[in-house]
């Protein structure tokens, strides 16, 4: 039982040991971290499939209420910590050569580990008190990793609108989480039943303050915005937290909530509805900007939102084990193709914008052929791929659950297919269209071997391994196999060919951008929106009540009191000590007669 706390508490040991003693280290710090994920991720695989808990330790008594510090080892956790713990040791490993030369790189080590101690917290919390915690030491991590070249000002913007959108989501989360004490009576997941006679409003209106939570940190409508700027941030940090872990949190977090309900279909209510079309509009959304960017990590960022959108809508459509199914393969391609990216960055001089790469295949065989692997199992290659068998689980689940949907997420593969194309025709083939590209060459092995172990995972993490289907493992994860219309694999077949072939078409040889959308190369001018409109009119009316209350109060009343009070008793006990005589002896006379009233009368 210890190891489950030794996989919780080693990061942050680690973390602690990296900021008080090897600031100035920073080779050190950074092979211990890498060392420690390793560790984790070795726990973690030996935890794989366990079912029992440590004994939680007492934290805080309120009344009758008792919160408590507590471990939950479960096919659901154990299972998910594969994911954070194996995604987090690659992006170590790549990161000593991403890193090697960054003046700052033990502060960076140190967000890492800091990081997997509060992915790992989320994970294996078994009460919502601590989820909640180590939900805000995610987002203060993310705000450190996020701005870690804090020089840039779009870096430091971008940690700041991270920040703030999740804290934004994080409030809706707080109250749904004492909405649901109340209507269960504990925090604890084990021991969360619903009453009979439970109104159902009440219930739905618990979900969506929870969801709220999901929205924040996964990114979902309306407050996505933060996701693609957060790839200001080093190429690491967006494998680790913005493919694999932070932004699955919040579809983890919502399949627990289903989880904790074994008896009850939770999510077939109003809640439900609303869950699963927030997540097929974020999809479709998100899919539709990503065909006008030209940034490549940007693209990979919208392909996660509209991922991460599929598997909201499966979580709606009370089959949260196909989305998190889906969670489990993305995790691994999804990884790839950013580190992919990064070691194209790399080789590229810190050139991003695709149209001045190309003919990048041929200068880095390894990179660019595991990147081929990650985007075939984005694009779900049938049955070759792991993100085939996901992507089929949730089309199906929308086909049976509602036909609406289904048509979304069946153009939504389109348009996957179709921008995934377009980025690997314009970067990888063809003919180099800069010199930074013209002089690329291949990374280094710490570099491409985490790209290899990626790409193998890409293929196979939803098959059987030596005997082991690691999927299947993780019951609470994969659904149980069953079969599915023939229309959503014919489906699916067509929107690959399609795909492809508009992709190819529109793509090949050329050396700018055939189209020109605006709506979707703007984002559909959300962003600007936001910053227009909300952030400034908010900023604006904030900072009019808080001069009123700083006039009012702290000048008017306070500060303004005390200095007026204090400026008057100064006053007078200046008059009392005048050092005129004949003032004394009045107040002498007048303090003898205000004795003797008192002993008289």
């Amino acid at each position: 039982m210890s190891l489950a706390w030794y996989l919780l508490l080693l990061p942050l040991a680690v973390a602690a040991l990296n900021f008080l003693l090897l600031q100035k280290l920073h080779t050190v710090a950074a092979l211990i971290s890498t060392v420690s994920s390793v560790a984790t991720f070795g726990i973690a695989y030996s935890l794989l499939g366990s079912t029992a808990s440590p004994e939680p330790y007492h934290w805080i008594s309120i009344g009758k209420h008792s919160l408590d510090i507590g471990i939950t080892l479960d096919k659901l956790s154990t299972g998910m910590m594969i994911v954070v713990t194996g995604v987090g040791m690659l992006v170590h490993i790549f990161s000593l050569a991403y890193m090697k030369d960054d003046s700052a790189k033990a502060r960076f080590f140190t967000g890492l580990s800091l990081f997997m101690f509060s992915m790992t917290g989320i994970v294996l919390a078994n009460n919502f008190i601590m989820t909640f915690i180590f939900w805000e030491l995610v987002g203060l991590s993310s705000y450190l990793l996020i701005g870690h070249w804090y020089q840039k000002d779009s870096a430091a913007e971008a940690s700041k609108k991270a920040f703030l959108c999740n804290r934004v989501g994080d409030f809706g989360f707080m109250i749904g989480i004492l909405l649901l004490w109340n209507i269960t009576g504990t925090f604890t997941f084990a021991e969360m039943a619903l009453p009979s006679g439970l109104a159902t409003g009440v219930l739905v209106t618990a979900l969506l303050c929870i969801f709220c939570g999901a929205v924040g940190k996964s990114a979902q409508l309306p407050l996505h915005v933060w996701l693609p700027d957060a790839m200001e941030g080093p190429t690491p940090v967006s494998a680790l937290i913005h493919a694999a872990t932070m932004v699955a949190a919040g579809v983890y977090m919502l399949f627990r909530v289903q989880f904790s309900f074994p008896e009850s279909h939770i999510f077939e209510n109003n809640a439900g509805t609303i869950i699963s079309w927030v997540g097929g509009i974020t999809s479709l959304v998100a899919a539709l900007m990503a065909t006008q960017q030209d940034d490549i990590k940007r693209i990979l960022a919208y392909s996660t939102l509209s991922q991460l959108g599929y598997m909201v809508m499966a979580v709606g459509l009370s089959s949260g084990e196909a989305g998190m199914f889906h969670l489990f393969t993305h995790a691994w391609f999804k990884a790839l193709l950013f580190l992919g990216s990064g070691a194209v960055i790399y080789a590229c001089h810190h050139e991003q914008d695709i149209w001045k790469m190309g003919g990048l295949l041929k200068k880095m065989p390894i990179t660019g052929m595991t990147f081929l692997l990650g985007y075939a199992a984005l694009i779900a290659v049938p049955f070759v791929t792991s993100g085939f068998w996901s992507k089929e689980e949730i089309l199906s689940a929308a086909y049976h659950h509602n036909k609406a949907l289904f048509c979304i997420a069946v153009f939504v593969a389109f348009l996957t297919t179709f921008y995934m194309t377009r980025l690997f025709v314009v970067a990888f083939l063809g003919k180099t269209k800069s010199d930074n590209a013209d002089h690329a060459h291949e990374v280094g092995p710490l570099m491409y071997l985490p790209l290899v172990l990626l790409a193998g995972m890409a293929i196979l993490s939803a098959t059987k391994i030596g005997g082991l289907d690691i999927a299947h493992t993780l019951s609470a994860i994969r659904p149980e196999h069953h079969e599915h219309p023939s229309i959503v694999l014919l489906v699916s077949i067509g929107t690959l060919v399609f795909g492809l072939a508009a992709g190819f078409i529109l793509y090949s040889g050329k050396t700018k951008d055939p189209l020109s959308l605006p709506l979707f190369r703007n984002r559909f001018y959300v962003d600007g929106f936001y910053d227009n409109f909300i952030v400034k009119y908010f900023q604006d009316a904030f900072a009019a009540i808080v001069h009123f209350f700083d006039e009012l109060f702290i000048n008017g009343l306070f500060v303004g009191g005390i200095s007026r009070g204090a400026q008057g008793i100064g006053l007078l006990i200046r008059r009392m000590q005048s050092g005129n005589l004949q003032t004394y002896a009045a107040f002498l006379s007048l303090g003898v007669l205000i004795i003797i009233y008192l002993i008289v009368f």
